[in-house]
């Protein structure tokens, strides 16, 4: 993994070497290894290192034979032996053991079509001088970031958009219809950011900039539209799982540096782990958050996985204080404001993994999604049997089997739940009709939003621009489908794999690899019939069959239990950190115009008393106090942090 940016001067007058500098030296944690620029007339690519494949050979930018081309790459193509091979018979020359290299070859061959013969995860940009225009690519799922800024002078391309505000005219200005879809769906809607005039490349997008302007093309989607099973057995498709599992498990393990794992204790990280454990005879090292509260721990789950595996295992453990006191520098990091403190644990949890020399780590992100783990899919489901006799007094009993860990819903009464679930026929017809309670208790902590953000926002329908972006044919997929979609297509890359993911991973230099988003998994998984992944409210069915001899059978049948850490206690305990009374103080917020500073002063009121209880009060306290942190950190004091100004 690397950082990469590049600026193109649309006017052909030379880039300032300067400013290319000071991009690469922001994002120097994603690459400590090495760094290097290319520069001709009018465009300049830079590239920060971290050295994983072709250790000697890999520097960046790299060019092809006759330097026409020249690409700096973020990110790993893990079938590039097998590509190697291809395009040698093709009648490629390869000068280094790199997979940079492979993708400059691949895109003679086969020009932008090249992305469809990659199974990796990838943001690169390859300047073809002969043309004098800008191929950019990101990934099928997201998982390696990539944003620009197009003026008009200028195209400027980066990893991470700290190193795009470091230019002198970019403008550090929050966007509000940015905020008003973060406190909505925990995720901007790509291209938007939450920062004015810098953009996002969103997932299976390439790009291209030249003289004929900027041209946006999507290559890839996730399409959840179920294939008939055929003759196909449940065995078969377990073992087919099992198969491809495999298969991405040994792709992700090509590195000339040791790979470690991530290991929760739950199934999906101890599955990744055990197919680790097949394909390769070195000893593995294994890695995992304990938390100080026992409500969010797992670590007795973890010593049996780790047991049974026989890993060298390594936890670091994670208290109310460790939050807080990382919470700054996680934002630093994330670069959007959050609505829950979980990165942080995350962010600890990469720190251990560097500390013990490790660059790689394979973990088990995506299996949720594309297998049906979340109870969100078991909640829509309940909501929909529900639906179809709303005076049901019993079938209501069953969302009791969901959220044990929230007393305060399992309390309400059966009105209060008719209510806040939607449960009506009516309802059940809304394509986002699993979405729209989490979506709509989110929404609450808009109540914030001072009067010039209800002013920017007023007219704004989150609803109607994601409804816009859905896949043709969406309204005839199956609803667990329809589920699956908003989640791998919006907070998966969003959230997941940015700010629980890339950003807190690669803050210490870490590779995240999954083999669960391999695309071919994806696919495969993305065609099975509901009832394969969430068999009644069996959640991952089909992944539970295909792992009956590779984990404990106490971890395969654990009821799901998601990854949370604590989130307003941290920021209120005996020791709490001084920047959050400063941030949220009447005077900071009523200067920083975002929030309504008596609306914030009461909610920091109630958790300073013990008062604040809930998913409610929580959110809006890590949204607000995130969104204080970013404005104080790239638009009152940017730059101040790496000692420049």
């Amino acid at each position: 993994m690397c950082g990469i940016a590049g600026i193109l001067n649309l006017t052909g007058e030379p880039v300032d070497p300067g400013q290319l500098r000071r991009m690469i030296e922001l994002v120097r944690h994603r690459g400590p290894d090495g760094a290097g620029c290319y520069a001709e007339a009018g465009v300049a690519l830079g590239h920060a290192r971290l050295s994983i494949i072709d250790l000697a050979g890999g520097q960046q930018p790299m060019a092809n034979e006759d330097r026409s081309l020249w690409i700096t790459f973020n990110g790993e193509i893990f079938n590039y032996l097998e590509l190697r091979d291809e395009l040698a018979r093709c009648g490629h020359r390869f000068a280094t053991r790199s997979d940079t290299e492979v993708i400059l070859h691949a895109f003679e061959e086969y020009g932008e079509a090249c992305v469809h013969h990659f199974n990796g995860q990838w943001a690169f940009a390859i300047w073809d001088t002969r043309t004098r225009s800008l191929f950019l690519s990101r990934d099928r799922l997201g998982v390696r970031p990539l944003f620009y800024r197009a003026s008009d002078r200028y195209f400027a391309f980066a990893s991470e958009m700290k190193s795009i505000l470091a230019l002198p005219d970019t403008p550090r200005e929050i966007d509000p219809i940015a905020l008003d879809q973060i406190f909505t769906f925990w995720v901007t809607i790509p291209p938007r950011t939450v920062f004015k005039d810098i953009h996002e490349l969103p997932p299976g997008h390439s790009m291209t900039v030249g003289d004929g302007g900027l041209t946006l093309s999507r290559y890839w989607q996730p399409r959840f539209e179920v294939c008939p099973n055929g003759a196909h057995s449940e065995a078969e498709y377990a073992e087919a799982l099992r198969d491809l599992l495999r298969d991405a498990t040994r792709l992700r393990l090509r590195s000339d540096v040791p790979v470690g794992a991530y290991l929760s204790g739950g199934l999906d990280s101890t599955v990744v782990t055990a197919l680790i454990r097949q394909c390769s005879d070195v000893r593995l090292r294994t890695f995992s958050i304990a938390f100080e509260d026992p409500e969010f721990d797992e670590s007795a789950y973890q010593r049996e996985a780790t047991a049974y595996l026989q890993t060298d295992h390594e936890e670091v453990r994670c208290t109310y204080a460790d939050i807080g006191r990382v919470f700054p520098d996680m934002i630093w990091h994330t670069e959007k404001p959050v609505l829950r403190t979980a990165p942080a644990p995350l962010f600890l949890l990469s720190k251990l993994v560097r500390d013990h020399d490790y660059k790689v780590v394979l973990t088990g992100e995506g299996s949720d999604e594309i297998l049906g783990g979340y109870d969100i899919f078991k909640e829509a489901k309940i909501r929909r049997f529900w639906s179809a006799r709303p005076d049901s007094t019993r079938r209501p009993l069953l969302l009791k089997r969901l959220y044990p860990y929230l007393p305060n819903l399992q309390n309400q009464s059966s009105a209060y739940l008719q209510a806040f679930f939607h449960v009506g026929s009516a309802a059940a017809a809304d394509p986002f009709f699993s979405h729209v309670p989490r979506w709509e208790l989110t929404a609450r902590s808009k109540v914030f939003f001072s009067d010039a953000i209800r002013d920017a926002t007023c007219k704004y329908d989150g609803y109607a621009e994601l409804r816009g972006l859905l896949p043709p044919g969406f309204s005839r997929w199956d609803p667990l489908g329809q589920a699956q979609y908003l989640e791998t297509g919006h907070l998966l890359p969003g959230y997941i794999l940015s700010s629980q993911g890339d950003r807190v991973a690669m803050a210490h230099s870490i590779e995240g690899r999954f083999p669960f988003l391999d695309h071919r998994v994806v696919e495969f998984a993305s065609r099975l019939a509901p009832s394969l992944k969430l068999k009644v409210l069996d959640e991952k069915h089909l992944l539970k069959a295909c792992a009956k001899d590779l984990v404990p059978a106490s971890v395969r049948r654990r009821s799901k239990q998601p990854y949370r850490a604590p989130d307003g206690k941290s920021f209120f305990h005996a020791a709490r950190p001084g920047y959050v009374d400063e941030l949220l103080s009447p005077e900071r917020v009523r200067h920083d115009g975002l929030f309504d500073a008596a609306a914030v002063a009461r909610l920091v009121e109630k958790f300073r008393a013990g008062r604040a209880i809930g998913i409610k009060d929580n959110m809006a306290l890590t949204g607000i106090l995130s969104t204080q942190l970013l404005v104080d950190q790239y638009i009152t004091h940017f730059g101040a942090r790496d000692g420049h100004e």
